[in-house]
């Protein structure tokens, strides 16, 4: 059976070269970076190579990247961090409703430290607004936190507005932008949109597994949640992941090489799905579609189906592999927050799935896909209405 993978905001395949890349140094490259011996010396010039590579994407400093073992790691060290680094100077954190549970979560264990959070409502295309920003912001508001591509719908927040709006207003906020969903798809440049931290992980963008970076900014403080042997210049002890660090720095090279090719063949394929899905009755894509929102998610809610899983299964079953939602909120089982912040009919809360692409996808799968789901939605209605 033919097998179609369209849930590539979930994870995505490892890149054959980093995969080649990792196995090497595995075998041959094994040393500990904190050695002084050959085989550290290896070890570590792994990690600074990575630190290169991810740096000239970002048009940043290599001192100004941090590893960790994922983005969740690096969402908890930037928000928790920052705001216990910087609580003399208040306790007000501001982010969005439909943030990834590594950003609540934390948000929620802050306060139960005495933080005080705002959650920012969205429109009905998952975009905050502006003026909600500006109006939730005060002289005590020492860190904000906004996605920069929701991981449910594929919309894009206005990361340099907020950011100008920010540092207009309270210049010592910290802005902090989980950037998961983005890097890699879109070009992010953190200096520019005035962000202090940014967050990123591996295995969204070819890479492996349990690996992700934070972009500290120069001169930002951070309390470490890892205290330990003090690699990472102390922010982050542990012994460094060099395989996975070394494929994650490989894949953000690959993913950035071609950014604006790759983009445009993207929203050229998605531009043909949302034809293809706008001709099947009863089916409604959420939110913005064209190049306001992000390449390689697409978010269509369907008439007649009780429970998307239903529909996801009936797609398994033909070797085409989606999404109800956010893999990472599978332990919050509860109602969409995206999709409830748009103001979604109450009927296409269990009744939506998530699309999404990666350049490997090509337009032949896209056309398999559209026509399973016609075939599948024709069955799926006529036995509900038996």
């Amino acid at each position: 059976m033919k097998e179609i993978y369209l849930d590539n905001s979930a994870t995505t395949k490892v890149h054959p070269q980093v995969q080649e890349l990792m196995v090497r140094i595995m075998n041959e490259e094994y040393g500990n970076p904190s050695s002084m011996h050959k085989k550290g010396l290896e070890a570590g010039h792994r990690i600074q190579e990575a630190k290169q590579r991810i740096a000239k994407t970002l048009h940043v400093q290599e001192r100004e990247l941090i590893f960790t073992s994922c983005g969740t790691e690096a969402d908890n060290l930037a928000i928790i961090g920052g705001a216990l680094a910087n609580q003399r100077a208040g306790k007000h954190l501001i982010t969005s409703s439909i943030e990834h549970p590594a950003v609540l979560e934390s948000m929620k264990a802050l306060t139960e430290l005495g933080f005080e959070v705002t959650y920012l409502p969205v429109d009905e295309n998952a975009r905050i607004r502006l003026g909600d920003l500006e109006a939730a912001l005060r002289p005590d508001t020492i860190l904000a936190s906004i996605m920069y591509v929701n991981n449910e719908v594929g919309s894009v927040m206005p990361i340099s507005e907020a950011g100008a709006l920010i540092k207009k207003k309270n210049p010592r906020t910290l802005f902090h932008v989980d950037a998961v969903q983005a890097y890699g798809k879109l070009p992010v440049r953190p200096k520019t949109a005035k962000i202090d931290l940014l967050t990123a992980s591996g295995h969204k963008i070819h890479g492996p597994k349990g690996v992700g970076f934070l972009y500290v900014r120069d001169g930002v403080r951070l309390k470490p949640l890892m205290p330990g042997g003090g690699q990472q210049r102390g922010m982050r002890s542990g012994t460094e992941n060099v395989p996975g660090i070394a494929g994650l720095g490989l894949a953000a090279e690959l993913a950035c090489k071609n950014l604006t090719e790759d983009m445009d063949r993207l929203y050229g394929l998605k531009e043909y799905f949302v034809q293809e899905i706008n001709h099947i009755q009863g089916a409604h894509v959420n939110g913005f579609a064209g190049r306001d929102s992000a390449p390689h998610v697409v978010s269509v809610s369907f008439d007649g189906i009780d429970r998307s899983e239903v529909l996801l299964h009936g797609l398994e079953g033909r070797g085409i592999y989606v999404s109800s939602g956010s893999a990472c909120a599978s332990n919050h089982p509860a109602i969409s927050a995206t999709l409830l912040g748009m103001g979604l009919k109450r009927e296409y809360l269990n009744a939506t799935l998530r699309f999404s692409m990666s350049v490997f996808t090509t337009r032949e799968e896209l056309e398999y896909t559209a026509s399973a789901l016609r075939e599948l939605l024709l069955t799926l209605r006529r036995f509900r209405k038996g």
